[in-house]
């Protein structure tokens, strides 16, 4: 198949498009199916190779003869035949999406189905929802959105499976999941009730620390933005949300080797963040001893089913409470890795990191200000310590302990890589981390 002329260039533009910063190719096209007649539509997959590993990406392309002015900001290139768009924008052709899974249609090579055969409801028009990264998010109406997953892997993806598992048990802190679209190259969509209602947890988060610096004199407990309530709350839910995944999945545990080797893989992750950004280097045998610690913990560790990349923009506040978005784990992480049982202290750093991330993040708007910067540290462990006591979590438990600081100080160490590469302005929130845990 044929590439547009200025794929690559369409490609850089993406937020979802992993590959940016790196030297990359584009391998090839390959078409899957037909998903509208006319104008032709086309579920493709795109193969790139970056500095030797191979990743797939799908798009899903509107051909035209003509220029199509609506849809510029979606051009994806040039053919012989005419001009190429992101159909995704395309309103007027995203409804057979729908059309296609309540009739849990075959396309090519492309399969339509539903979750628990419930009929699709009506809807409205489609809109590209802007907050996405590593996907893209059709909003149908105020009742539906479909994710569009951006890079495809082998097998069931870990999102429509983790749904479908809790909807089976009947778990209340999600969205009802409705369908999804797959293909022996693995799933390409997932199709789930869409919360109106919802605040997502990360604007809720960063609203709180902003009337905490307009208060000056007060400490976040007495600010009437306080967060504390709704992050002990939402440690309750992710405490629900655990014991329903123990039910719907198996349960395991984690040896001494395990976290041995675990540990091990943390480190080398941590000399290849060295490499990359050295700013790091300085901190580096401080973070070591966290993972040294893990390494001579000792102890058995019980594993099952997590999130697998928990934070704030995962999580939706309604009128009865939390709602957990998104199961698809880290899309860099390979899909077996993320299958795979681990600690349910891997959603409970998450969370931690996120916490003080959405307080930094205000904080960038005042990088100078060492007041502010104390308030904001404040800001953090008051929620945090909330967050906990909602989980249940024992801080006496000095297994847990260890194993909690060496998952936050190997999600820190990923952020720095990432905020480098990705969003340099942003590298300061993930080093002050670094800082506090290397001491």
């Amino acid at each position: 198949m044929t590439l547009p002329d200025g794929l690559t260039q369409f490609l850089d533009r993406q937020r979802w498009f992993a590959e940016k910063g790196r030297e990359y190719r584009v391998l090839g096209m390959r078409p899957l199916g037909r998903i509208h007649d006319e104008p032709p539509v086309d579920v493709v997959l795109v193969d790139v190779e970056a500095e030797g590993r191979r990743s797939v990406y799908q798009l899903v392309l509107e051909r035209r003869d003509n220029a199509e002015e609506r849809l510029e900001h979606a051009l994806v290139g040039r053919e012989e035949q005419g001009y190429v768009y992101d159909a995704l924008h395309d309103r007027q052709v995203t409804g057979s999406l729908l059309e296609l899974i309540e009739a849990e249609a075959t396309r090519g090579q492309l399969r339509f189905h539903r979750i628990g055969h419930q009929p699709v409801p009506p809807s409205g028009p489609s809109l590209v929802m802007t907050a996405e990264q590593s996907n893209t998010s059709l909003l149908f109406g105020d009742s539906l959105i479909m994710k569009m997953y951006r890079q495809v892997a082998p097998g069931v993806n870990p999102d429509v499976e983790v749904h479908a598992g809790l909807a089976a048990v009947a778990c209340p802190v999600i969205a009802t999941p409705l369908g999804y679209v797959d293909s022996p190259e693995g799933t390409l969509a997932f199709l789930q009730e869409y919360l109106a209602d919802g605040t997502d947890g990360w604007e809720i988060a960063k609203a709180s620390v902003r009337d905490l610096f307009v208060e000056a004199d007060l400490h976040p407990g007495e600010c009437g933005g306080d967060f504390a309530s709704d992050a002990e709350r939402l440690g309750a839910t992710t405490a629900q949300l655990h014991a329903a995944l123990r039910e719907a999945f198996p349960t395991g545990s984690l040896s001494p080797v395990d976290l041995a080797g675990r540990a091990a893989r943390m480190g080398e992750r941590l000399a290849d963040a060295v490499s990359q950004v050295p700013d790091l280097a300085a901190f580096e045998p401080g973070l070591r001893r966290s993972f040294d610690a893990l390494a001579e913990l000792g102890q058995e560790v019980p594993s099952q089913r997590v999130h697998g990349d928990f934070h704030l923009g995962q999580t939706l506040r309604i009128t009865s409470g939390w709602k957990v978005l998104d199961f698809e784990g880290e899309p860099q992480t390979p899909a077996q890795e993320r299958r795979a049982p681990d600690t349910p202290l891997r959603d409970i750093a998450g969370m931690l990191r996120s916490i003080d991330y959405a307080a930094r993040q205000v904080l960038l708007d005042h990088p100078d200000d060492q007041q502010r910067a104390y308030r904001a540290a404040e800001w953090v462990e008051h929620n945090r310590a909330a967050f906990l006591r909602g989980y249940g979590y024992l801080p006496e438990d000095d297994g847990a302990a260890v194993l909690l600081r060496a998952l936050e100080t190997e999600k820190a160490v990923y952020e720095v890589v990432y905020e480098s590469r990705m969003r340099p302005t942003w590298l300061a929130i993930p080093l002050a981390a670094i800082e506090r845990l290397a001491g």
